[in-house]
């Protein structure tokens, strides 16, 4: 299965918001929410997509012809390729009944493991989510990573304990879905955390903590303040805030302020190899790609997962070779030209 086969497919599968576009660059989902458009205007998740493809890449090859390493060492374990299936909820209600949030995960988790990099999970009011997607990831032998809400500190212990017993190499906080309507009523109340608050849930972690949803330099500084191992550049894909920045606009400022003192992960607008390849040269460690993997799983299930892999790892090691970068480590700045 290859993955327009995947695409063709998840048309007559997906609900009737996502529109299975041959790019998702958020124009036709725009401002549909529920669906998985953003927030306002909706020109927020356009805008991600945009300036990645205002960045291009500097082609050189003239160097040694061989092999290309796409190879990632993060937190002690080796991944295949420098991406991963981000985090995605609610799968009912913005991308139709065909999977709920248990079932995507058990097969998002199970199909990126067995695809050689993994997948944050996603969180919700509904407890039997973390449930589910921690068993996901204990069945894949701790190769995941569950990403938990900004709930008040109580309940973030209970989710933690489920953490732990999956067995997963890390854990992250989406500290951005304080945004998020569902959260701002609740009691007891949750949303934004202080850096020392931030602190104390990374403490109970355990395992390396990741904070998502990262925008500025004073933003990712107060994150490795609190104990982040790395951080998520990341608007939420445009759902949470109207009218911020895109993420390619500020991850280099971020990358020079945190200055090796944690691992930066970038989202938003991610769509193919060279775009991954473009994220490395401007200093991030990894990226992350969330609603692309949705399609994937719809078209496909793990067919698709694994066929939407092998698309995103050939263009990045085809990118590499025609740039002169034999492993991730030799991808640097001068690779990307930008106006």
């Amino acid at each position: 299965m290859n993955f327009k086969e995947v695409m063709d497919a998840a048309r007559g599968n997906m609900g009737p918001y996502c529109k299975v576009c041959p790019v998702c660059d958020g124009r036709a989902c725009k401002n549909q929410m529920p669906g998985p458009g953003a927030k306002g205007v909706g020109d927020n998740a356009v805008r991600n997509y945009q300036k990645w493809q205002e960045i291009r890449v500097n082609m050189d090859t003239i160097h040694e012809n061989g092999p290309v390493d796409t190879s990632l060492e993060l937190f002690g374990k080796t991944f295949k390729y420098p991406f991963f299936a981000g985090p995605v909820g609610a799968m009912t209600l913005h991308y139709g009944d065909k999977y709920d949030d248990l079932t995507y995960n058990n097969i998002l988790v199970d199909a990126c493991a067995k695809g050689g990099i993994a997948a944050f999970t996603g969180d919700g009011t509904n407890e039997k989510v973390m449930i589910g997607a921690t068993a996901a990831i204990k069945a894949a032998g701790g190769a995941g990573i569950p990403t938990v809400k900004p709930w008040n500190l109580e309940t973030i212990k209970e989710k933690m304990k489920m953490v732990k017993e999956s067995g997963a190499f890390a854990v992250a906080m989406d500290i951005d879905g304080a945004g998020l309507p569902f959260l701002k009523n609740l009691m007891p109340p949750a949303g934004s955390k202080t850096v020392e608050e931030l602190h104390e849930v990374a403490e109970m972690a355990g395992v390396p903590f990741i904070v998502k949803g990262i925008m500025t330099r004073q933003g990712a500084l107060k994150a490795v303040e609190a104990g982040a191992s790395a951080i998520i550049v990341s608007n939420h894909g445009g759902r949470v805030l109207d009218q911020c920045p895109a993420t390619a606009e500020v991850l280099e400022d971020i990358v020079k302020a945190v200055d090796g003192k944690a691992k930066i992960i970038v989202d938003g607008g991610i769509r193919s190899g060279v775009d991954v390849f473009k994220a490395l040269a401007m200093g991030a460690d990894a990226v992350l790609i969330a609603r692309p993997f949705v399609t994937a799983v719809y078209g496909g299930a793990g067919e698709g997962v694994q066929a939407y892999i092998d698309k995103i790892g050939a263009e990045l090691e085809d990118t590499m070779t025609m740039c002169g970068a034999a492993n991730l480590k030799e991808i640097t700045r001068d690779m990307v030209w930008r106006a």
